[in-house]
């Protein structure tokens, strides 16, 4: 089945994250570039799964050749996802698929101590909501901006997952 390309209205976009392994991949190119080998050797797939999931997620615009290096006589790409905080509202699509996502971190578990979880509805004053709304996002910012290869050494792994958007009057 073909995704199409990225100018198709966000259809291939969507299709490109139907699929959980798309998203692990998004994850660690969050934080380096990194080959189709490199990917499959994190996470445990075939080199030819990995290079088919790129594929999806490039037609689907969600990320970029970063570069390409000789490996054995080859030419090896390198890929990367550039988070874009405050891209607009998800489409309804997209819920299911994040949802997912976050279950599949949770249960492997997390070690004891300090973390940072909340959820609500809330009715707040709309200068107040814009001021955290772009604290939250100049954070997530710097997240992504520090953020290495998997398992650099003297690095630790964290899940991050934020919804902050405004709801329709009822």
């Amino acid at each position: 089945m073909s995704l199409g390309d990225a100018e198709s209205g966000g259809t291939a976009a969507l299709r490109a994250l139907a699929h959980p392994i798309r998203l692990q991949i998004m994850s660690l190119l969050t934080g380096a570039s990194l080959t189709a080998a490199e990917i499959a050797r994190e996470l445990g797939i075939t080199h030819a799964n990995a290079s088919y999931h790129l594929r999806n997620l490039q037609s689907g615009g969600l990320i970029v050749v970063a570069g390409e290096e000789k490996i054995r006589g080859g030419v090896a790409k390198r890929y990367r996802y550039y988070p874009e905080i405050g891209r607009g509202p998800l489409a309804p699509e997209e819920y299911p698929v994040i949802a997912r996502e976050l279950i599949r971190r949770s249960a492997r578990g997390r070690r004891p101590g300090p973390a940072v979880v909340g959820d609500g509805e809330l009715w707040v004053d709309a200068d107040v909501w814009k001021e955290i709304r772009d604290r939250i996002g100049a954070a997530l910012v710097d997240l992504h901006a520090a953020a290495q290869p998997p398992r650099t050494p003297g690095t630790i792994r964290t899940s991050t997952t934020v919804a902050l958007f405004e709801m329709v009057a009822e």
